[in-house]
């Protein structure tokens, strides 16, 4: 006979076995949905890569095409399908099987976050950050700003295949622009698109949205574009290019060895650690000696954990790689695989990475730099500098411009370290095309804003305001171009996206420090042309520090090389008969002598000064703010720079 308390002790029973049930059943619908969201501090269990899958065959037309399935792509076209668009999002790279590309495929697994400093510094932890909507969604189901590649593309799958206006199409061979001129203005109207098989096909659309990378598909439109430092008067130069390379056997206890050498730094600009990543070796590294000295070069290691017990490796710069040419990307992959056998023997000296092994080179290189769109509006570094607020702003980003070596005996710098910036709509609008918008880090931006605004939460951010754009437009019967001048549908492109999980409030900011000083006219010129770098916190800023003659030197021949016609002249001619230039104070007399021979006046150094006067070079109003003629301080060099770039024509934003 069953008591009240064995019948109670069943029911207990089959409550729990019910309710295991529905446990494991949840489990498995939410394995089945390849839900990947986790905790930020969850273990280390390894999840299975699922491929996307492409549709059977592509339609005629559709109202969006994204051509791109990195990070941009994935959030442009699940913005244009959710704003009800009939949406193409096609991969014209060959060999890709999953979408992501450079975070999953090129391995990149570290995201330089746009944190709210305006609101707190985040240290080494989570913080507010800029750009939510769908950046936050794909985000919030990986393991945090360091992830798991496998996690992050599975999470952009989701995303694409929950929307059932998205066509995914990862094969195409071959892409080109169908374009049409219309009032004198190239109009996108589709693309061709060579198939697998051999076979051509049109398709027709409303709008395209470029996020490739190196913006391929506008510049085969007929965009115009800068390339590399060219804004800067250095068409071959760009940043290093990077190989991520994955490793085995560093386990948890090589991983507390690396979280003890890490910690004693403090600095968590420089190195720091958490569950996912470390960053720093930068004193350790310093010894590595390249076996291609001329090609390669390692910096601080970002070391990011995977589930699968790999590590993954973001530290080795390579140079002179071309990335618009896959022979020569081919040849930076093979720089790699050579050199990097050295760098794991010379990392075997710490105990931390005694054991480790080479376990894969990632298929794509890390690409920082190729193509700068010139659009309605192109980003500065001095709207970084003075963190600018857009009327049409449609992303915000925060992180520092951080230019990265361009060659061995160059270590790179950190421009300027903003607070807040907006990327306006018109940076992704090109100049002279319509039809067509050009999201992700070759977007309207110069090179010294690029360096913080490609990082990816600004990309996506772009991306998702050009899906919305793209659905806008027509429904407002408005081009790109002239949407891009109408602050009413502006307006409405922001309370849409507002609606959708963007944050696009208008802000204003107090002036910096540096802002407030007498020189800070002459540190914007300074800035802009890459002569001058406030590093982070923009602590470098040292505008009543001391120069010299050699500095005054490099200034000039960076307007030299901006402006070859009207500075002709060598201005290193001026240190003749001064043996330690770099160490010497600098005088008026020897920067208008400097000055002069940089414009190729002919002169000496007791005249240099009041022939420029006399010229209209340098300027009264700048001459009076010098306290001591016989030592000039590094901002009154930039008053003096910013006299003579006004005076050829060269004026700043």
């Amino acid at each position: 006979m069953l008591t009240r308390g064995r019948i109670l002790m069943i029911a207990m029973a089959l409550a729990l076995v019910a309710f295991a049930g529905v446990f494991m059943g949840l489990k498995w619908l939410d394995e089945m949905r390849l839900s990947n969201k986790v905790s930020k501090t969850d273990g280390m269990e390894k999840r299975e890569r699922i491929s996307a899958a492409s549709v059977s065959g592509l339609q005629d037309r559709y109202d969006v095409i994204v051509v791109g399935t990195d990070p941009e792509g994935v959030a442009a076209a699940v913005s244009a399908s959710r704003n009800g668009a009939k949406t193409l999002l096609i991969e014209p790279r060959t060999g890709r099987e999953v979408l992501g590309g450079l975070m999953t495929v090129g391995w990149l697994n570290s995201i330089d976050m746009n944190w709210d400093k305006t609101v707190r510094s985040p240290g080494k932890g989570e913080g507010p950050y800029f750009n939510k909507g769908i950046f936050t969604e794909w985000y919030e189901q990986i393991e945090g700003h360091s992830f798991d590649v496998t996690t992050a593309a599975n999470a952009f799958y989701e995303l694409v295949r929950a929307e059932p206006n998205i066509d995914l199409y990862m094969t195409g061979a071959a892409i080109e622009p169908v374009t049409a001129v219309v009032n004198e203005m190239i109009v996108v109207r589709g693309m061709k698109v060579t198939l697998q098989d051999g076979t051509e096909q049109t398709i027709l659309a409303d709008s395209v949205i470029d996020a490739t990378q190196d913006a391929d598909f506008a510049a085969a439109a007929g965009v115009p574009f800068t390339i590399g430092r060219e804004d800067l008067g250095d068409p071959d130069s760009r940043m290093a290019v990077t190989a991520v390379f994955r490793l085995r056997n560093v386990d948890d206890r090589s991983w507390k060895m690396i979280a003890k050498r890490l910690d004693s730094n403090g600095d968590s600009a420089v190195s720091g650690i958490n569950n996912w990543t470390a960053w720093g070796y930068d004193k350790e590294m310093k010894g590595y000696e390249p076996i291609n000295k001329e090609r390669t070069a390692m910096r601080g290691l970002n070391i990011g954990r995977q589930r699968d017990g790999t590590v993954l490796i973001n530290a080795l710069h390579i140079f002179g790689i071309d990335g618009l040419d896959e022979a020569s990307r081919q040849e930076g992959l093979e720089i790699a695989r050579r050199e990097i056998p050295h760098v794991i023997e010379y990392l075997k000296q710490y105990e931390e990475f005694a054991n480790i092994e080479l376990d894969a080179v990632a298929p794509e290189l890390y690409v920082r730099e190729t193509r700068h769109m010139i659009g309605l509006y192109r980003l500065g570094v001095v709207d970084l500098l003075e963190n600018r607020d857009q009327w049409d702003r449609i992303a915000f980003g925060s992180y520092s411009s951080d230019i990265q070596r361009t060659s061995p005996d160059n270590y790179g710098t950190v421009a300027v370290h903003p607070l807040k910036y907006a990327v306006p709509f018109r940076s992704i609008v090109p100049k002279g095309v319509d039809g067509l918008l050009v999201v992700g880090r070759s977007a309207s931006f110069d090179t010294l804003a690029h360096g913080s605004a490609r990082v990816i939460p600004v990309g996506m951010a772009t991306g998702q305001a050009a899906g919305a754009a793209a659905v806008l437009a027509p429904e407002e019967g408005a081009s790109f171009q002239e949407m891009a001048q109408s602050k009413e549908i502006i307006g409405k492109l922001q309370e849409r996206l507002n609606n959708q999980g963007m944050e696009l409030e208008p802000y204003e900011l107090p002036q910096q420090p540096y802002m407030k000083h007498k020189a800070y006219p002459g540190l914007r010129v300074a800035v802009e042309m890459g002569v001058a770098s406030g590093g982070y916190r923009n602590e470098a800023f040292s505008l009543d520090e001391p120069s010299n003659t050699q500095r005054m030197v490099n200034m000039m021949n960076a307007a030299g090389k901006e402006h070859p016609d009207r500075l002709p002249g060598k201005p290193a001619d001026a240190l003749s008969g001064i043996s330690a230039p770099e160490k010497t104070p600098l005088g008026l007399q020897q920067a208008a002598l400097t000055i002069a021979y940089a414009l190729g006046v002919e002169t000496d150094r007791d005249n240099a000064l009041s022939e420029l006067e006399k010229r209209g070079i340098l300027t009264s109003a700048s001459l009076q703010l010098i306290d001591d003629r016989d030592r000039l301080t590094d901002g009154e060099t930039y008053l003096l720079l910013r006299d003579v770039m006004n005076s050829i024509g060269g004026e700043t934003t």
